[in-house]
């Protein structure tokens, strides 16, 4: 009965909606019984991190590190027991949970941009960088790493970093992920580099609110997540089970001359019933119902959805994490095993 609801709920939604002629399955059968649910936990957030239910994750990345001259990585803005303490929390409530230190990121200064364009454009350097990336996934107890430069910050000798990464990870018997655009595949990378890794990380959200939209309207749409999932899929031909699609816990307010970026949470907190709805006004963001129906999308096509970011959500009977667990556990979507599911 739940899980024809959802599906009700979908149908009502879709059918009210002007949809792209995209080749994705929307009412076919599961892609699969079994689903990651991927969250990114930034550091600005640390503060809150017992109010995560990691029981309803498969992965956690942390975001973010990035390398000092000399190769040393540091994550930023946080001591190393403020991460052990989430961690370590994490891993009380989920044995299983699979926790990868994120790299880079969609910004860095000029230094840490140069410090990554040096090291990945100079073979004699990369193993310098490797080695310490993996020394600190070791020291801290990560399962992996996740790759996630962005961008400008994509640049030459980057598919060899990836490349000798992973060889350096898999000795060491760790994972290796990275984090694309929702419908960008950047020239510097290959399709070695993009077979080895474990699973990508689709970011299925800004196409506007950023410098290179800021036009006012919605940054995530159920018509986004059906171009990215057909990019992927069609376009570059991407295995669909190393694909995660990626959604928001963060909108854009565009009353203002410059954009402001504000949490889901926040929403909630202003009045229960923004739960429900994907705009108020000129604040665009991703309602419950939304989620919902792109977690319906991905589970008949990718191999999951990943969330940026997990302390933007509402703490609270509204969580759009929950929204994720409840929907995968209704359609019989195995993920974390845990908390019902």
């Amino acid at each position: 009965m739940k899980k024809q609801l959802y599906l009700v709920l979908f149908f009502f939604i879709i059918s009210c909606s002007s949809v792209d002629d995209v080749d994705v399955i929307e009412n076919g059968d599961l892609f699969s019984t079994e689903a990651r649910v991927v969250g990114y936990y930034s550091t600005c957030c640390f503060s809150e991190y017992d109010k995560i239910q990691y029981c309803k994750l498969t992965h956690l990345n942390i975001a973010f590190a990035n390398p000092q001259t000399d190769g040393t990585m540091v994550l930023s803005g946080n001591s190393r027991d403020l991460l052990k303490n989430v961690m370590d929390t994490a891993r009380l409530q989920n044995s299983n949970i699979k926790i990868y230190i994120s790299i880079a990121g969609g910004w860095l200064s000029d230094e840490k941009a140069n410090t990554w364009k040096n090291f990945l454009a100079n073979p004699q350097d990369r193993p310098i960088l490797i080695e310490k990336i993996v020394s600190y996934v070791l020291d801290n107890g990560f399962d992996g790493v996740d790759v996630d430069l962005e961008w400008k910050y994509v640049t030459t000798g980057y598919s060899d970093f990836v490349i000798e990464l992973r060889d350096a990870l898999k000795a060491q018997s760790k994972g290796i992920t990275a984090a694309y655009p929702s419908e960008t595949r950047y020239s510097l990378i290959t399709d070695e580099a993009l077979d080895a890794l474990d699973f990508i990380n689709l970011m299925v959200y800004d196409y506007t609110g950023g410098p290179s939209n800021p036009s006012s309207g919605q940054h995530s749409s159920y018509n986004h997540a059906k171009r990215s999932i057909n990019f992927w899929k069609n376009t570059v031909g991407t295995n669909p089970s190393k694909l995660t699609l990626g959604v928001p816990f963060y909108g854009y307010d565009f009353s203002y001359k410059t954009v402001r970026s504000f949490t889901y949470g926040s929403m909630v907190a202003s009045d229960i019933s923004n739960s429900e709805k994907d705009n108020v006004v000129k604040k665009y963001y991703n309602g419950r119902p939304t989620i919902a129906n792109k977690v319906i999308l991905a589970s008949q096509n990718l191999s999951g959805i990943m969330i940026w970011r997990l302390g933007a959500d509402s703490f609270s009977e509204y969580s759009l994490l929950e929204t994720i667990h409840k929907t995968y556990t209704d359609l019989g979507v195995k993920t974390s095993s845990l908390c019902g599911n």
